[in-house]
């Protein structure tokens, strides 16, 4: 296995989506900017890769996504108000989202799907390898994914994909991964994707989330990438193409990962999601916790 001569240092965000699902929650209000908690969804994705030092940042955005510009941007009077307030919580609040990083704006243009949209970041990502990251998907930030992730694309020089075990009844609603092990290793090497396979067709029970780290040679394979399912350039099937090749920008590889992850991608998904997570926060735990047994006995009545 070869190494990469640059580490990551940029990380991708497709935020174009309409957001259908959540309509008409969505009609004005992009599905970024939802609330998790006392935090918008994009926020938590952004100090994802804060975090692990990808503090240069671009979004892929479109049409009725200003206010994912807004909530990142300093507003003075705001912060002129709360400073006289003596809010120093809330203060600190606001400032924390404008301090993030380095955060910059593209729009996607026609919307032609998830390998469209990180296409639209060649220019700013430069021949380097870089991550994406989707906004359905909130890792949890006591978790390590990212920084293993990018470990292993230097470690391999390829591309890698987080993968997560589901019940194998599930698997049909994934992109799902044909692995391979690899001796001495904690990360698997990508044989083949399948898009939403038929439960009795699929190669494994390994599903493909919102985390990619990605050698550059993608964009050149985006480029000649047909529309595939529903019409769209498919990412999926970009990879597929590196993954039949060899040496350096070839091989695709996995992570496969167990830690605490809270999808947004649907009503109910992105409900448990907030419940789960103020389980967990130390001001709105307690009084959580105490509450959710009476209404599951009042509903059980």
């Amino acid at each position: 296995m070869t190494s990469t001569n640059c580490s990551v240092r940029k990380a991708v965000i497709p935020a174009a989506g309409l957001g259908t699902r959540f309509l008409p929650a969505t009609k004005a209000m992009p599905k970024e900017m939802l609330p998790v908690v006392d935090k918008p969804a994009i926020q938590y994705v952004v100090e994802e890769a804060v975090k692990v030092g990808l503090s240069d940042v671009l979004m892929i955005t479109g049409r009725n996504k200003r206010a994912l510009e807004d909530h990142f941007d300093r507003v003075p009077a705001l912060e002129a108000t709360l400073e006289a307030k003596g809010d120093t919580a809330k203060l600190e609040s606001i400032q924390a989202a404008s301090n993030l990083g380095d955060i910059h704006y593209v729009r996607q243009g026609d919307p032609k799907g998830l390998g469209h949209a990180v296409l639209r970041a060649r220019q700013h990502v430069g021949y380097e390898p870089f991550a994406v990251l989707l906004g359905d998907d909130l890792i949890d930030a006591r978790d390590d994914l990212l920084s293993i992730m990018i470990d292993v694309q230097a470690k391999t020089g390829g591309s890698v994909v987080a993968l997560i075990e589901v019940e194998p009844s599930q698997i049909s609603a994934y992109g799902c991964a044909d692995i391979s092990a690899i001796d001495g290793e904690s990360f698997v090497r990508i044989n083949k994707l399948v898009e939403k396979p038929d439960v009795d067709e699929a190669p494994s029970n390994l599903a493909v989330i919102g985390r990619y780290v990605l050698h550059p040679d993608v964009f050149d394979v985006l480029e000649k990438t047909e529309p595939g399912r529903g019409g769209e350039i498919q990412l999926t099937d970009a990879l597929q193409e590196l993954a039949s090749r060899d040496g350096e920008g070839g091989g695709v590889y996995g992570v496969v990962f167990r830690g605490r992850r809270y999808d947004t991608g649907d009503k109910l998904s992105y409900l448990k999601a907030c419940v789960e997570l103020a389980i967990d926060s130390d001001d709105l735990g307690p009084g959580l916790r105490a509450w959710l047994p009476e209404v599951a006995a009042r509903l059980s009545k």
